[in-house]
């Protein structure tokens, strides 16, 4: 099914456009919020092309992998401004389900869900990943660039005075020399700030004209703090210039809420936020070494064993704060190898699956997500073959704590984020280690699928 075909299948269950409150995509998922729901899940597994169907809260997420997510949101969105008018009824269906809620009250009962699992923690959550997860592009890109030429540079040192290969280590330095100033800007909208404010006091946290600036005996340092001091003062800043705006009137706010703003943040970064921020930083990085370098395989056992149930729940955002800041500290993260090995098991369960069953719609899913797989992108697998299954989904959590371990056991650090599987391979310092780790996963996930066995569902 091609992708205007799929999307107008898609448009079809979940329709018509004023039942969709909010739709949008993720790498791998198009994320809708609906006022009713007129469907069945098994509907849009059904869809050739839908891995499978997931829940977050009120959203409903439907798997479609890598590019295709992107691609479907799109045409959706075009489908939806197309549809001018509302069918009278909706379109008969077999096996419809009962609406969780009715079309006319809808709008106020998604309220009523959103503030029930609206917890501080999940807000919290949410909030990390808005503000770290557009940067992940840069990530990506850089990290690729920086690992590429590592591997250069070690089979022929002498290029490293090749100003084309300079100019390209330039390039891929370039997301951490911007990372605190693209926080900033981020955090600040995130808060209900002005970006560009959070990112002047960024920008004022790693000046290196600080480190020329001695107060009460005490030597600023530019850059203390890292990330996490600039998300601090991101949030102060935007607190404060919300309740400027509200009290100074509204012919001066233009000129004076931007300048008190800016100055008193000034003071409270380098005299608060800095220093909390330091003492974060140096506990996140001291104790994800120190627990990898003492714990060694047992920690990359446990981690790499826990991380896909982590990403079921949702609480895998909050490891994105700490990859940055291990990056912005060391220059790699040595938690991302350990922890990209679930994918890793994935893979090997779900080989194993291949081999075992004999249905055949699920022998063309692996077939088709099998390679996406390889390439690091486990949604389409997780959702469409080994946790529907059940038992192969703890066959792919073993695989991923064997490669866990051997990740662990040589302390391999990655200089990107957002990816895994091969193609992390070439931004790791121990490229051989990691493939080592990687296989170990595959063979591990494979081995345990295959002896725990599943039930094999009929056509």
């Amino acid at each position: 099914m091609d992708n205007n075909k799929l999307a107008q299948e898609i448009f079809t269950l979940i329709g018509p456009a004023d039942n969709i409150i909010e739709i949008k995509n993720c790498m791998t998922r198009l994320r809708v919020q609906l006022k009713a729901e007129a469907f069945s899940e098994s509907q849009l597994k059904a869809l050739p092309g839908v891995f499978g169907v997931n829940r977050v809260d009120s959203e409903l997420q439907i798997v479609l992998g890598p590019g295709k997510a992107a691609a479907i949101t799109t045409l959706v969105k075009e489908l939806m401004g197309q549809a001018t008018t509302v069918p009278a009824s909706a379109p008969s269906r077999d096996d419809a389900v009962t609406p969780c809620y009715q079309v006319g009250d809808g709008a106020a009962l998604h309220e009523a869900i959103r503030a029930k699992n609206a917890t501080p923690w999940k807000l919290a959550l949410k909030k990390i990943s808005n503000i770290f997860v557009p940067i992940i592009p840069g990530f990506i890109g850089c990290g690729l660039i920086t690992g590429i030429l590592n591997i250069i540079f070690k089979l022929d040192p002498a290029t490293t005075q090749e100003p084309l290969l300079q100019v390209l280590a330039v390039a891929g330095a370039a997301v951490f020399w911007g990372l605190n100033l693209f926080v900033g800007v981020n955090a600040a909208k995130e808060f209900g700030g002005s970006p560009i404010i959070g990112g002047v006091l960024a920008a004022i946290l790693t000046n290196p004209a600080l480190g020329q600036i001695t107060i009460m005996g005490q030597h600023l340092v530019p850059g203390r703090g890292g990330i996490i001091a600039v998300v601090l003062v991101a949030f102060f800043g935007a607190w404060l210039e919300q309740r400027l705006q509200k009290s100074i009137p509204e012919m001066f706010s233009l000129f004076l809420t931007p300048l008190f703003t800016i100055l008193i943040s000034t003071v409270v970064a380098l005299a608060i936020c800095q220093p909390i921020g330091g003492l974060l930083s140096e506990a996140i990085g001291y104790g994800a070494t120190e627990s990898i370098r003492y714990g060694g395989p047992v920690t990359g056992f446990i981690l790499g064993g826990t991380f896909l149930p982590m990403v079921m729940v949702g609480i895998h955002q909050g490891l994105t704060p700490i990859h940055a800041e291990l990056l912005n500290r060391s220059g790699v993260t040595i938690l991302l190898p350990i922890l990209a090995m679930a994918g890793a098991g994935q893979v090997g369960a779900a080989a194993a699956v291949y081999l075992r069953t004999k249905n055949q719609r699920i022998k063309k899913t692996i077939a088709s997500a099998l390679p996406v797989g390889l390439m690091g992108v486990g949604e389409p697998l997780i959702y469409g073959v080994t946790l529907p299954l059940g038992k192969p989904f703890i066959g792919a959590c073993i695989g991923g704590a064997c490669g866990g371990a051997v990740q662990a056991y040589g302390m391999v650090g990655a200089s990107t984020l957002g990816i895994s599987g091969l193609p992390l391979a070439a931004s790791t310092d121990n490229i051989g280690l990691y493939l080592i780790g990687l296989v170990v996963g595959y063979v591990g996930g494979f081995i345990a699928t295959y002896i725990i066995g599943f039930d094999d569902p009929k056509e």
